[in-house]
């Protein structure tokens, strides 16, 4: 896996990433955000590891830079700040995984192999694509349709629409889609969820197509398939 890690701690940094390649990964080095940035533009990243307390430009500040600039690879945030507030803060910029240092390098191997495997995101951005009926979705260009429309959808719409298409058929809990979606290993008390749904349905249903999400009630949703 090509691998960027953001650190601006030069020691921790060279450490980690010395253990990660032990792990047949190649790991590139950026010291600040400024310059991960810059080299995100140049590369092409399976995936990266980003620290929250950066110099000048924080983690969360270089994640929205990322995500802004249609980079939808899966990001890990690390940080030695562990409470809630952070926690949620992290993977509301656009994080898909938070974990408070020192982390193992093996544990973090694990996170991001369960990244990629369960979002199927790929750094070459074709192999991705999910199509189920009318609809298609790319989370790696960060593109979806419904038929020739495309659907103007916001990075958390699209992971939403994304998750249901990889289990099309299957009735998603709500608890699984704020796990597998936002992140969260704890239920929030808003119905975030139910939000997000309404969001979508509203959008693949412009055109005045049928409705493809159902509704299980006081279960979850499914994608018809």
């Amino acid at each position: 896996m090509n691998l960027l890690l953001v650190e601006d701690d030069e020691g921790y940094a060279a450490t980690l990433a010395e253990e990660l390649r032990a792990l047949d990964h190649q790991v590139t080095i950026a010291p600040t955000g400024g310059a991960a940035l810059q080299i995100a533009d140049r590369e092409p990243f399976d995936a990266a590891i980003i620290d929250r307390l950066l110099p000048q430009m924080d983690g969360t500040a270089v994640l929205r830079r990322l995500r802004e600039s249609g980079k939808m690879l899966p990001v890990v945030m690390l940080s030695a700040l562990g409470r809630s507030a952070e926690k949620v803060e992290g993977l509301e910029a656009g994080a898909d995984d938070y974990v408070v240092k020192p982390t193992p390098a093996a544990e973090l191997d694990a996170r991001l192999k369960a990244l990629l495997r369960g979002r199927q995101w790929t750094a070459g951005g074709g192999g991705d694509t999910i199509r189920v009926r009318d609809i298609t979705v790319s989370p790696a260009r960060f593109r979806a349709w419904r038929g020739e429309r495309p659907l103007d959808l916001v990075r958390l719409e699209l992971n939403l629409l994304a998750e249901l298409a990889r289990n099309a058929g299957t009735v998603l809990t709500r608890a699984m889609l704020i796990e597998r979606v936002w992140g969260y290993d704890f239920e929030p008390t808003t119905n975030i969820v139910d939000v997000q749904i309404r969001a979508l349905r509203r959008k693949l249903m412009a055109d005045g197509e049928d409705d493809p999400i159902v509704t299980v009630r006081g279960v979850g949703y499914m994608l018809r398939d």
